[in-house]
């Protein structure tokens, strides 16, 4: 049977750190957003100002006034269009894959306790010592 090798403590360091690195995954994801949006706007339209009436299209970061955009601000949309679901999967991929590996360590340490439980149950038993040889009429060839 193979034996575990598992440190509780630094599984935990590990999932602590894997957490801080996916806060930085999230703020990153957020600023991809915020500068997508700022250069969409930069990028102005390909129309003379005050001429454009088409639909308001492009990434807008939160607060901001939709504007009339062009091509680059059509294509840095798709571009995030098509990302958003990887992104979103990331995201959940990796809070799984934490809240995983912490349930699996926890149960780990649990059946750890449990065994050490039986083992201490089972050695408090009362051990049974046959009677010596020759006690009990059995002329001599101890228990049977």
């Amino acid at each position: 049977m193979p034996a575990w090798d598992i440190d509780p403590v630094n599984v935990q360091s590990t999932l602590n750190s894997t957490g801080e690195a996916a806060g930085d995954l999230e703020k990153a994801a957020n600023s991809l957003v915020t500068n997508m949006a700022s250069a969409a706007e930069s990028a102005g339209t390909a129309v003379p100002g005050g001429q454009f009436s088409g639909p308001m299209i492009g990434p807008v970061a939160a607060g901001t006034p939709r504007v009339p955009v062009g091509p680059v601000a059509a294509a840095l949309s798709k571009y995030l269009e098509e990302r958003q679901n990887k992104l979103a999967f990331m995201a959940q991929r990796t809070i799984d894959s934490v809240q995983g590996a912490a349930k699996a360590t926890n149960a780990y340490v649990t059946g750890d306790l449990d065994m050490a439980a039986q083992h201490q149950a089972n050695a408090l038993k009362a051990t049974v010592v046959p009677p010596p040889p020759g006690v009990g009429g059995d002329g001599g060839r101890g228990p049977k």
